[in-house]
């Protein structure tokens, strides 16, 4: 594996690449004096060697190997990824190449030239723009299948070569969405549905515990932190047991559990305000409905007194009385009294009536001018999530809570931000000022809300606004986006220990993202990874065909306890692609379905997505685990 970048996601991926699937890997990122966010690149280094030091070495003490079989990864340094640097670090003979530089086309320049040095190569882009990512992974895929003379849907389960475009916005944002809304990062997200593993702690006598979709893993001990944790750090007497079965659930008393839970919330949604026209209730105040229903009132009466005075018809009656009204008519000196008094009657009342038509047109203006204004939070709003930054990152989390019906509340300084435009489309309510001054927080409901997503660029930012929002509120659940992990680290203990009633949470977007692309490198079927405790739960989506352990069995005879487990089947919604509609053309749309009867038989056509142990997932696709050589 090839991994090329000028931050701290390059070292995190590195990490993940070695430390989870124990790949070797080549590290090329810039010369020391232009590496951007030095500091915390050097951070992430220092842990990325220890994570890794500690995890080869009980890797191959278990396996009964030299604990220092695994050295650390080769290190190129290059201001650029160059063709011949990239060919010094082997691309040619690479089997993926990731290229996470924060800069969408020093990454987009890089992945052209490596596809022509390897047309088999699996690339990993990282691009903050979707849709420019979307033609990339298109032109890059269609040109290796025109190189390799294969179909360019061969990479689907890993093999051959692909092209996968992530953004460590897009990846991170379903984390931090959970975080905020659960307490925990341990998330996994496949067709549009947003799954955690959650810890539970074991069941009093009496109680019965709920399974959740299924049972992952048994714990070593459990945690009695009020704060939680995002997995215990003691192995105990006894490891953690991956992907029991059902007689060794029941007879671990005692132990925690992780199951498997579907994320949802259940607090009050925002009403549904359609952007474009406003209702006719919206265009005019209050007070100014009341005075023009008024005014009508009276129009109408002095109409009928004109008709009855004059005996007029009543038509005829309407038109004088306007005309009177606007003062358009002629004097009425030579009529009957009757007549005269109407007149000046009709005259006030149009003195009165011009002023308040010119402010109804002046409303209504207004109205339409502010539709696709910023909202301001509506009175008695309670129960919901404010959002602190509207750059990259929280651009992408405000779209995934509103995709989620969850109500936010945006706070932001600066006008012109990259997610104001998000903002006013979703009609989201939005304080614009600087979150350090007073009122500002006030302003967005801290005291009524669910949870705080700070997610400034600036670590003293979102310290300073989650230490006051603690002073309005302290039992609020807090998530700090800090980029500084010895600082992160110690804003965690200090919060926790100072509001232990309370749930805190401090998070690196190169530490939530890295997993992400670190499945991408290994191919396609790799959907994510969940820790628990000192071990790694894989989920991973598999074509039944050709492999003997799941094709022709049923669901219950496909589970092998402490390898793998089947969670769910990709159908299709009556798609002409499906059985009833064989032969037909056109795309076809397919879900997952969760709970499968173990009684299921797997053919040769399905595709299935299953929780499975390193070394399990390795035995089921025939993967081999690869020494070092010393030549």
């Amino acid at each position: 594996m090839v991994v090329c970048g000028d931050d701290g996601l390059a070292h995190r991926l590195a990490a993940e690449l070695r430390g989870v699937y124990r790949e070797q890997v080549t590290l090329v990122v810039p010369p020391s004096g232009r590496r951007a966010s030095q500091p915390a690149v050097g951070r992430a280094r220092a842990a990325s060697a220890a994570l890794l030091g500690l995890v080869n070495a009980a890797v191959n003490r278990s396996a009964g190997g030299d604990p220092n079989d695994i050295g650390p990864e080769p290190e190129l340094e290059a201001a650029e990824p160059t063709e011949d640097v990239l060919a010094a670090a082997g691309v040619d003979r690479a089997a993926a190449l990731a290229l996470v530089y924060d800069d969408d086309e020093t990454n987009i320049r890089a992945a052209l030239t490596a596809r022509r040095l390897n047309p088999r190569l699996r690339l990993v882009l990282r691009l903050y723009n979707r849709r420019l990512g979307r033609h990339i992974e298109e032109l890059l895929d269609q040109s290796a299948a025109l190189a390799t003379g294969h179909d360019r849907d061969a990479g689907l389960d890993g093999a051959g070569a692909s092209t996968t475009v992530l953004s460590d916005a897009d990846t991170a944002a379903p984390a931090l969405a959970a975080t905020a809304l659960v307490g925990t990062s341990k998330v996994l997200e496949t067709d549009g549905v947003l799954l955690r593993a959650a810890e539970r702690q074991p069941p009093r006598p009496g109680e019965v515990a709920d399974p959740g979709l299924c049972t992952l893993a048994l714990l070593s001990a459990t945690s009695s932190d009020p704060a939680g944790t995002d997995g215990s750090e003691s192995s105990g007497e006894h490891g953690p047991q991956l992907l029991p079965d059902a007689a060794a659930a029941r007879a671990a008393t005692g132990r925690g559990t992780v199951v498997l839970e579907q994320v949802s919330y259940s607090g009050p949604p925002l009403p549904v305000v359609r952007a474009g026209v406003p209702p006719f209730g919206e265009l005019f105040s209050r007070r100014l409905r009341w005075s023009l229903a008024g005014l009508g009132v009276c129009v109408v009466a002095l109409a009928v007194a004109l008709m009855v005075v004059t005996e007029d018809h009543p038509l005829h009656a309407t038109y004088v009385t306007l005309l009177d009204l606007f003062a358009i008519n002629e004097p009425a000196h030579k009529e009957d009294p009757g007549r005269q008094i109407l007149q000046l009657l009709s005259g006030f009342v149009g003195l009165l009536l011009l002023p308040v038509l010119l402010a109804a047109v002046l409303e209504a203006l207004g109205t339409f001018r502010s539709a696709s204004a910023l909202r301001k939070p509506p009175r008695g709003l309670g129960g919901h999530v404010v959002l602190l930054g509207l750059g990259k990152i929280g651009t992408r989390v405000l779209t995934r809570l509103r995709e989620m019906d969850i109500p936010v509340v945006c706070v932001e300084a600066d006008p012109e931000a990259r997610g104001m435009a998000t903002a006013r489309r979703l009609r989201v309510p939005v304080v614009l000022g600087d979150v350090t001054q007073e009122g500002v927080l006030e302003a967005a409901k801290i005291h009524r809300a669910h949870s705080l997503l700070a997610l400034t660029s600036a670590d003293t930012t979102n310290l300073e606004a989650v230490l006051y929002a603690r002073s309005v509120r302290s039992g609020l659940r807090v998530v700090l986006r800090l980029y500084d992990d010895d600082f992160a680290t110690a804003v965690y203990r200090t919060l926790r220990a100072a509001h232990p009633g309370a749930l805190t949470r401090s998070r690196s977007v190169t530490h939530l993202s890295a997993p992400a692309f670190a499945g991408a490198m290994m191919g396609r079927q790799i959907l994510g990874a969940i820790p628990v405790e000192r071990r790694v739960l894989l989920f991973a989506a598999v074509k039944v065909a050709g492999h003997p352990q799941l094709e022709g069995k049923t669901v219950g005879e496909a589970f092998r306890a402490g390898a793998w487990r089947v969670l769910a089947l990709e159908v299709s919604d009556g798609g002409p692609g499906d059985e009833a509609g064989a032969g037909g053309e056109g795309p076809r749309e397919s879900r997952l379905v969760w709970e499968l009867p173990d009684t299921y038989v797997l053919r040769s056509e399905d595709r299935v997505v299953l929780a499975a142990t390193r070394r399990g997932l390795a035995e089921l696709l025939g993967r081999r685990t690869r020494r070092r050589t010393d030549v």
